[in-house]
């Protein structure tokens, strides 16, 4: 049965969780009237290299790094060396630019969802340079978890087509991609097909879009949270997150 003391002290022990989570919510409803502007880095170049580099095949490994010995005295032997990291770029296109984004982008994936699921910050926009291949994937993956059909998903995505025209930098874009040997034509797009090569290979490498954001570390809770964020659907959350 207990004495008194002892219920005092569980009921302590209770509140110390509920102490925390209110802390947390005057936090988030402090930020609510603040506005704020967070660089994300997702993907960049070094990303890339090593992700294309766990692609190659071994051949072609071995072969760039007994050439990369000459490349500091030969011009024709830095092109060399690029070709096989060029060609294995330029065939996987975009699905591949998709995939490795998943993998390799996974710690700023998690954060950008995150910051979306602190109800206390919205409205939130969330953009790249053309808005289509970074922004593309979270708004691909938040859509997935919400319970959107792939056809949606796939037409959502393939409205930013266009985007470098629209945008007047189409010229500008294809100069910097040819001066880097990538084929323009590959990359400018935002073709239906990639996008679903890409939610094809979340279910195939991950099992689905639950299981590749615990593969990230964005979990049961977070999902609940962004979801209610999103939709104000309370699935189970264990404290009021309404805005305050």
């Amino acid at each position: 049965f207990g004495s008194d003391e002892d219920g005092e002290e569980e009921e302590e022990d209770d509140c110390i969780g509920c102490i925390e989570a209110e802390k947390l919510i005057e936090e988030s409803a402090r930020r609510r009237n603040r506005k704020e502007r967070h660089f994300v880095s997702i993907m960049n170049e070094l990303k890339y290299v090593r992700g294309t580099l766990v692609k190659l095949r071994k051949r072609d490994v071995v072969k760039t790094i007994i050439r990369s010995p000459t490349t500091i005295i030969s011009k024709a032997a830095r092109t060399n060396i690029k070709k096989p990291f060029l060609d294995e770029i330029n065939e996987g296109g975009l699905p591949m630019l998709n995939e490795l984004l998943l993998r390799f982008g996974a710690p700023g994936i998690k954060h950008v969802l995150d910051l979306i699921s602190d109800v206390n910050r919205h409205p939130v926009a969330f953009y790249c340079t053309a808005g289509k291949d970074r922004t593309g994937m979270i708004a691909a993956i938040i859509l997935a978890l919400l319970g959107t059909e792939d056809e949606a998903i796939v037409e959502d995505y393939s409205l930013s087509a266009n985007v470098y025209a629209e945008m007047d930098d189409h010229k500008a874009m294809v100069g910097a991609l040819s001066q880097r040997n990538l084929d323009a034509k590959t990359f400018l797009g935002a073709p239906p097909e990639v996008m679903e090569d890409t939610l094809k290979n979340i279910r195939n490498t991950y099992g689905g879009i639950e299981e590749y954001l615990d593969f990230i570390g964005f979990g049961e809770e977070s999902r609940k949270r962004l979801i209610y964020a999103l939709t104000e659907e309370d699935i189970g959350l264990g404290v009021n997150l309404k805005k305050k």
